[in-house]
C-alpha cells in the first residue's frame, strides 16, 4: 500500500478511524452441479420463498427509513419481489437441473448484462440486481447476506462499491466515513453520504487491499485516504457538525441572493424539501409518470401527479423538467431499439421529433395542473443542443399558456453558444452531471473514469462561466441542478461564475446555505477565478480552500 490513496471526494470532512471492509459478496455457485430429475421440483420450490424473505427484509428496512433512503430500499425490495427473476431461476432448475443458488446467479447475470449494455443509469442498476442476487443466494444457503459489518467502536466502512440497500440505512453514529474503490460523483454512495453528513471518497484504487482494522485518515475535502496516519494527525473535522436550520432565503454574507432549491423525483420525495424549507423545486423530474409502463400515462394521471407537487409549494417556484427519456431511461413505447450509442441518440427533447404529441400532452398537463394552485410553475426541456431547439421549445410551451420557459444546458454546444440559447428562452439550468460527461467524453457512471467527471474539473467550470456570463448580459436566471450544487465550497464558486440558483438534495440545503452566508459575493468571484484557472480538480479544490483559509 502507498501512504496516500487519491480518489474523488464526494462528501467533505476529515476523520481518523479503523477501516473495516464490507462482508464480501457470495461466491459463485458451482456451475457443474446437476440435480437428478427427482430432486428438481423441491429445489425449484425453494427460490420464491427465499426471494420473498429478502423482499420482506428490505421492505421492513424501508419502513424504518425516510426520504431518499426509503425510496432506494423500496425500489430494491421491488426488484427482489419481481417474479421474473424467480421464474427464470425456477425454469433453470426444472429444465436444466441447476441448483437453486446457481439458477438465481445465472438469471440475475442475464439481467445485469442487459442493463450494463444499455449504459448510463441502467448500467448502474446492474449493481442493484447483483445485490439482490447475493441476498437471495445467502437466504438459500442460510449464510450471512453481504453487507455492513458490525463492530463495537465507530469505524470507516471500506468497500469495492456499495449497494443502495446498504448505503440507505447506514448508521451515521457507527460509521465514521465511506471509502469505495469504484463509484463516481453521482453514485448512490456519493448522494447518500452527503445526505448522512459522512465524509466520503470514491474511486480510491487499492483501498480494498487494506487489512481490517488498519487506521486510516479519510479526507473527503481533499479527496485522499491515508493508511496508518501519524498519531498526531488530527481527524476531528467531520461535517456532521450540522449547520443551523435553513432560514428560507439563500444569500451571501453581503446579501447577494442565491435561491436554494430542491431536486425531487416524484410526489413522495417532496416532503423532505418542504421540511427543510427549500425556496422551491429547481428540478422536478417527471419520468416517474412514464417509467415501467407499456404506454404513456393519461392526461388526467399526469395532471393529478403534477398538481400534488405544485400544491405543496404555494407562492414558490417549481421548475418542471419535461420527459427525459432515452439513453439510460428507455421507454418501450417511445425509445427506438438498437441505437449504436444511446447517450448520443434520441433522448430528452429529441424524442419529440418522432412523437411530438407526447410532449404536447405533457405540456398541456403541466399547464392544467398549475391552474388552481399558487405555485410559480416554470418548465424546461432536457438535452437541448442549439438555440434553434431552445426557441422551438419555448414557442411550443408558451402555446400551452406556460409563461416561464427554459432549457437545460447539458451539451457543450449549448454552453459555447450560450448567448443565443439564453436569448431564446427565459432561463437556463445547468445539468452538471451530463455536461461533465459530454465535455470530458467520460461515462459518469464509470468509476474508472470518475476523476474526469469530477464537478471541479476546470473545463466544466469554464463552460459554466460562459453560461453565467450570458445570463448576466441578458439579465436572465442561470441555475445549476446537478450534484455540483450540493458541494458547499463549490456552491460559492458556482455563484461567482454567474449562477443565481442552486438545486440539490433537500438535506444538502442547510450546509450550502451556511457556506454561502460565510462569504461575500466578491469572495465568490475570487474563488471562481481561482477554480477555473486551476490545472485539475484537486488543484481547484486546494486553491479554493487555501483562499478561504480552511
Amino acid at each position: 500500500m502507498t501512504n496516500r490513496i487519491s480518489g474523488i471526494g464526494v462528501s467533505p470532512g476529515r476523520v481518523v478511524g479503523p477501516a473495516f471492509r464490507m462482508v464480501e459478496a457470495v461466491s459463485e455457485p458451482d456451475a457443474a452441479a446437476i440435480l437428478a430429475p427427482s430432486e428438481r421440483e423441491a429445489e425449484a420450490a425453494r427460490i420464491a420463498p427465499a426471494a420473498a424473505r429478502v423482499a420482506e427484509e428490505l421492505t421492513a428496512r424501508a419502513r424504518r427509513a425516510s426520504g431518499e433512503a426509503k425510496d432506494v430500499l423500496d425500489a430494491t425490495a421491488l426488484m427482489a419481489s419481481d417474479p421474473a427473476l424467480a421464474d427464470a431461476a425456477r425454469a433453470a432448475v426444472l429444465d436444466h437441473g441447476k441448483t437453486a443458488p446457481r439458477a438465481v446467479w445465472e438469471a440475475a447475470e442475464d439481467v445485469a448484462r442487459t442493463l450494463t449494455a444499455a449504459g448510463g443509469y441502467l448500467a448502474e442498476r446492474a449493481r442493484d440486481v447483483r445485490d439482490v442476487r447475493d441476498r437471495i443466494i445467502a437466504a438459500l444457503d442460510g449464510t450471512q447476506a453481504p453487507g455492513i459489518p458490525t463492530h463495537p467502536e465507530p469505524f470507516v466502512l471500506v468497500a469495492r462499491d456499495l449497494a443502495p440497500a446498504d448505503t440507505a440505512t447506514l448508521d451515521a453514529e457507527a460509521v465514521l466515513a465511506l471509502v469505495t474503490e469504484e463509484g463516481g460523483p453521482t453514485s448512490h454512495t456519493a448522494i447518500l453520504a452527503r445526505a448522512l453528513g459522512l465524509p466520503a471518497v470514491v474511486a480510491a484504487r487499492g483501498i480494498t487491499d487494506l487489512r481490517d482494522g488498519t487506521p486510516v485518515l479519510v479526507d473527503g475535502t481533499d479527496s485522499v485516504v491515508v493508511p496508518d496516519p501519524a498519531p498526531d494527525v488530527p481527524g476531528d473535522a467531520p461535517p456532521a457538525a450540522l449547520p443551523g436550520p435553513f432560514a428560507g432565503h439563500g444569500q451571501t454574507s453581503d446579501g447577494f441572493p442565491v435561491a436554494l432549491l430542491a431536486n425531487v423525483g416524484d410526489p413522495r420525495s417532496t416532503s423532505a424539501a418542504v421540511d427543510v424549507g427549500a425556496e422551491g423545486i429547481g428540478l422536478f423530474r417527471t419520468e416517474f409518470c412514464f417509467l415501467d409502463r407499456t404506454e404513456p400515462p393519461s392526461f388526467d394521471e399526469q395532471v393529478t401527479a403534477y398538481r400534488s407537487v405544485f400544491s405543496q409549494f404555494p407562492e414558490r417556484k417549481v421548475v418542471v423538467r419535461t420527459l427525459d427519456a432515452g439513453a439510460d431511461k428507455p421507454l418501450p413505447f417511445l425509445t427506438a431499439q438498437g441505437e449504436p450509442n444511446p447517450a448520443l441518440g434520441v433522448r430528452g427533447l429529441r424524442t419529440a421529433r418522432h412523437t411530438p404529441s407526447l410532449l404536447d400532452d405533457q405540456l398541456r398537463a403541466i399547464s392544467a395542473a398549475a391552474l388552481g394552485t399558487d405555485a410559480e410553475v416554470w418548465v424546461m426541456a432536457p438535452m437541448v443542443a442549439t438555440a434553434i431547439e431552445a426557441a422551438a421549445f419555448a414557442e411550443r410551451a408558451r402555446a400551452h399558456d406556460l409563461r416561464t420557459v427554459g432549457v437545460m444546458v447539458e451539451v457543450p454546444s449549448a454552453a459555447v453558444t450560450a448567448d443565443a440559447v439564453v436569448a431564446a428562452c427565459d432561463f437556463v439550468s445547468i445539468g452538471t452531471n451530463d455536461l461533465a460527461q459530454y465535455t470530458l467524453a467520460a461515462d459518469r457512471q464509470l468509476g474508472e473514469l470518475a476523476e474526469l467527471t469530477d464537478p471541479w474539473q476546470p473545463a466544466l467550470l469554464q463552460l459554466v462561466e460562459l453560461i453565467g456570463a450570458a445570463g448576466r448580459r441578458a439579465g436572465k436566471p442561470v441555475g445549476v441542478c446537478g450534484e455540483a450544487a450540493s458541494d458547499p465550497l463549490l456552491a460559492a464558486v458556482l455563484v461567482g461564475l454567474g449562477v443565481t440558483s442552486l438545486s440539490m438534495s433537500a438535506r444538502a440545503i442547510p450546509a450550502v446555505a451556511a457556506s454561502l452566508a460565510a462569504v461575500s459575493y466578491d469572495d465568490c468571484q475570487h474563488l471562481a477565478r481561482i477554480a477555473v484557472e486551476a490545472t485539475d480538480p484537486a488543484d481547484a479544490r486546494r486553491r479554493a480552500r487555501a483562499a478561504l483559509g480552511t
